[in-house]
């Protein structure tokens, strides 16, 4: 493989992590943030309901979004293996 071709599979790579990573990370900001104000306007201080919600909304969204994120890798190692031969040369 040339150095070019190598530098454009680590970017696609990174990319498509930021890409399948964003809507777990901000459905778990997002739960962060409506449980602090709750526990704000109700003075609750427990670190556990925090971690709880973010978790459970996590996994949520993984399960939600598991067949196009598994549609995301499996075109990206399809694009990989695919053009293999094309860049042995």
């Amino acid at each position: 493989m040339f150095q070019d071709q190598i530098y454009q599979l680590t970017y696609q790579a990174l990319f498509m992590v930021l890409i399948i990573s964003a809507p777990p990370i901000l459905v778990s900001m997002l739960a962060g943030l409506l449980v602090a104000i709750f526990q704000a306007a109700t003075q609750i201080q427990e670190q556990t309901l925090s971690f709880t919600v973010k978790l459970v909304a996590a996994i949520f969204t993984i399960i939600v979004m598991g067949g196009w994120i598994s549609m995301q890798i499996m075109n990206f190692a399809l694009n990989i293996f695919s053009n293999f031969p094309r860049w042995n040369h």
